[in-house]
């Protein structure tokens, strides 16, 4: 069943209107007709089953017939901060890491990074390109929220822009200390997980510079080891990702 995000001032009494992009590949690509019925989020609240009843050009009226009492967001609050990898790399992580309950994705220029987006027009461009991906894997994996990915930011201003309460770092040099041994991923599983927020580091294929690593050690940030091998950085942040989820998220149930 097809999915549309649409914000609150969108909805009149029982409709609701379905506008740009969306409705005009609803009607031209989809091929979506009156009497069809789709699922649609209300302002990253509410979701809804609804059956079309107008398509006209650049807006679709579609009826609200149920609201569906669906818990699908992580109870973790959890950013990427993702070491900007060469080609299109980016773009399978955030579409995977969108799957998997991320809530943000900072792309991040390391000091090792072989990408580095100067100017603040090839900054946006990549954004605007990595936010429609977004968008459309919240709707593939049927999110309410749809991720912010930001735009691309130093290390420096990252670290100094992270604001979670718990920061892990995936780092190769890291022998003793994994995932099983952050204490504050393991609580009570009988209880209710609270919304802890995470930020999870990723560097990029050169790996975190050592000044980096201090850096992040300063604010309190815990290296783990991933294992015995060595990951490339598009496996790496979705593995941690996964790891996480698991142990205090809503992955395995």
């Amino acid at each position: 069943m097809h999915r549309f995000f649409v914000d609150k001032c969108q909805v009149q009494e029982e409709s609701a209107y379905i506008t740009g992009e969306d409705a005009k590949h609803l009607e031209k690509v989809l091929r979506l007709k009156v009497g069809d019925i789709i699922e649609l989020v209300v302002g990253e609240e509410l979701e809804y089953l609804g059956e079309i009843t107008v398509v006209e050009g650049k807006s679709t009226q579609v009826k609200l017939l149920e609201l569906k009492q669906v818990q699908r967001e992580s109870p973790l609050e959890i950013t990427l901060y993702q070491g900007l990898p060469k080609a299109s790399k980016m773009e399978l992580i955030i579409q995977k890491a969108v799957e998997l309950g991320i809530k943000r994705i900072v792309p991040v220029m390391n000091q090792r990074s072989v990408v580095q987006l100067k100017t603040k027009k090839d900054q946006q461009k990549k954004q605007e390109r990595w936010q429609k991906i977004a968008y459309e894997a919240a709707k593939q994996s049927k999110r309410i929220k749809v991720p912010e990915i930001t735009l691309p930011m130093e290390f420096n201003r990252a670290l100094d822009n992270s604001f979670e309460e718990f920061q892990i770092v995936a780092y190769e040099d890291e022998e003793k200390k994994g995932i099983k041994d952050l204490t504050f991923l393991h609580g009570n599983k009988d209880q209710e997980v609270s919304r802890a927020t995470i930020g999870l580091w990723v560097g990029p294929e050169g790996g975190f510079a050592e000044q980096e690593i201090e850096s992040l050690k300063k604010i309190g940030a815990n290296t783990v080891t991933l294992g015995p091998r060595i990951l490339r950085t598009e496996t790496a942040g979705l593995a941690l990702l996964t790891m996480v989820q698991y142990e205090s998220g809503d992955l395995g149930g």
